[in-house]
């Protein structure tokens, strides 16, 4: 069976890779590492691009151990306070406001007898373009099916209520998949250890084509101001409701790294009024839980 070095070092291959390709479709940019260690146990490498075309991205792999607060042991019921995580995460904010902010992660989780995967790919538009919604839509539906015929609507729905800012009755973006605690009852350590590699590995053509799609776009400061109200609404989600975050934090990992998902501006209107029949409205209008883009 597969063990957590493994699959801690077959992430770490992940890494690797993306950001050799992400190098290459920004033209520029160069991803600077920085290794750090968690006082606890373990630690990770946390690399940043500042490119011409993504302005601030990150693709972050830790492997972290040690003893779980007590109150996170009890919530998770696990057996004991002794845990190992591991995991890639991704987080890119590009210049051009008509290409998406995209966020992945994969991850692993064990403690005593106790182990699951979990992870996702959602995506948050600017500007809402319908045959890019269906594109990425479709592409997370073909790697679910790897897994399971049932899995993309399960998982599109876990993400639909994931991703959702509740003080602001609306969703990040378009959603996309979601899954946690996939352990020993929804399949082999095998099989679920090669889907969540699956969708690590759909990561790059689905953001290059989604990127081909739209960095040439022309745009105006209107649209940056646009950009900058979308990216608003991105902080308040990962400030305030992201369980990722929050456990990261809790477990005193490495704060630049947990919060390099934060885009490099942002900005807040009071009671922001939008055109009706503009493009930014047709945006807001598909802040919604239940869309079928696919159709």
């Amino acid at each position: 069976m597969i063990d957590k070095e493994q699959i801690s070092v077959a992430f770490q291959n992940l890494q690797d890779h993306i950001c050799n390709e992400l190098e290459s479709l920004d033209g520029k940019g160069k991803f600077e590492e920085d290794l750090w260690e968690r006082k606890g146990g373990g630690g990770g490498r946390t690399r940043i691009i500042k490119g011409q075309h993504i302005v601030k991205g990150g693709v972050n792999f830790s492997a972290v151990h040690g003893l779980l607060d007590m109150k996170i042991a009890a919530s998770l019921s696990l057996p004991n306070r002794n845990f190992y995580a591991t995991g890639v995460s991704i987080v890119l904010h590009p210049e051009n406001p008509w290409v998406p902010i995209i966020h992945m992660n994969i991850r692993y989780f064990e403690s005593g007898n106790k182990w699951w995967f979990g992870g996702g790919i959602d995506l948050t538009p600017h500007y809402v373009i319908k045959e890019d919604a269906q594109f990425f839509h479709q592409s997370l539906k073909e790697v679910c099916e790897t897994y399971s015929p049932t899995a993309y609507p399960a998982f599109k729905e876990w993400a639909d209520n994931y991703f959702y800012i509740r003080h602001r009755s609306e969703t990040r973006g378009i959603g996309g998949i979601f899954f946690d605690q996939l352990n020993e009852s929804k399949g082999n350590k095998e099989s679920l250890f090669k889907f969540v590699i699956n969708v690590g590995t759909a990561f790059v053509p689905i953001y290059t084509q989604l990127f081909t799609n739209n960095y040439l776009k022309d745009y105006s400061q209107e649209n940056k101001v646009w950009q900058s109200y979308r990216r608003g609404r991105y902080v308040e989600f990962n400030l305030v409701w992201d369980r990722g975050t929050k456990f990261g934090l809790e477990t005193n990992g490495r704060t630049e790294s947990i919060l390099m998902s934060l885009p490099p501006m942002a900005q807040w209107a009071y009671n922001l009024e939008i055109e009706e029949g503009s493009l930014e409205q047709t945006t807001q209008d598909s802040l919604k839980q239940n869309i079928d883009w696919i159709s």
